[in-house]
């Protein structure tokens, strides 16, 4: 039995979400504001947009570690009101558990299930899977970034999610342990055929690794607009359907006074 198999990735529905953050003094943030969106089974998507505008926030809600003031957000139809094992979240830092061995630590989720015995079989898998075979007995500061992070992908991945989000996964890595990962997590998606959210701030990392990709505006979040990504994986950083809709999307975000290029690797959506 394929101890990494899992469910189908899921549909999550985004109807009408509004978020706003109450302050003990001044006036209240409105962070999100009406925002419809749909993530389709199995599919990659990267949120991109200015810095606060609302990204993690929208991840969070996904998550069920918040909620929002009014709309709904759903997994396959049934709506998100608190943390669930199919959603696993991935964050900058690898937030591992110092006292705990790597093993330890990617067990943790099996035991808080109470699976543990029945489905440890599968934890040598993940190893294989993010590549730390040999590193089952060392804590988290024998490792590198990189590596530490390798490990928290793996205890998200082992309660087998339906959805993996990812919140700016690779922001505290240097630039070649970044390239390297994002082919991981690339590979690891196209193996688990789970759906996928990530945030990221790199338009480049945004391009090279999601089928869509979503652009928002700053705070209040509203969608700006959505690119499908049509070419195959790997993809080429230096063709010129890469540069130009690196562009667009930089256009939009109001970076750069470039006008439309017109790209044919991403289609507006």
């Amino acid at each position: 039995m394929d101890g990494l198999a899992g469910e189908t990735g899921g549909l999550i529905e985004i109807k009408k979400a509004r978020k706003t953050f109450h302050q003990n003094e001044g006036q209240d943030i409105v962070v999100l504001d009406d925002v419809d969106l749909t993530f389709e089974r199995a599919e990659f998507v990267s949120l991109i947009g200015p810095s606060g505008c609302g990204k993690s926030t929208l991840l969070r809600l996904i998550a069920g570690l918040i909620r929002q003031d009014s709309g709904s957000v759903s997994l396959d139809g049934v709506e998100i009101t608190k943390p669930g094992y199919e959603r696993g979240l991935v964050f900058q830092d690898p937030t591992l558990f110092p006292w705990m061995t790597i093993y330890e630590n990617i067990a943790y989720g099996l035991r808080s299930r109470g699976v543990y015995k029945t489905e440890k079989y599968r934890i040598p898998d993940f190893f294989k899977l993010v590549g730390l075979e040999g590193f089952e007995q060392s804590h988290p500061h024998h490792l590198s970034g990189g590596m530490a992070q390798r490990a928290s992908l793996a205890r998200a991945l082992v309660n087998k999610p339906k959805v993996l989000l990812l919140d700016e996964p690779l922001g505290a890595l240097d630039a070649f342990t970044r390239m390297n990962m994002q082919d991981e997590i690339l590979r690891i998606w196209q193996k688990q055929k789970m759906t996928m959210v990530m945030v990221t701030h790199d338009v480049d990392e945004a391009i090279y690794m999601a089928n869509r990709i979503v652009v928002m505006s700053a705070r209040p979040a509203k969608i700006e607009k959505i690119f499908r990504v049509e070419k195959e994986h790997p993809r080429r950083r230096d063709d010129r359907d890469f540069m130009e809709l690196r562009a667009e999307i930089l256009r939009i975000l109001h970076f750069t006074g470039l006008q439309s290029a017109g790209s044919g690797l991403g289609t507006e959506h």
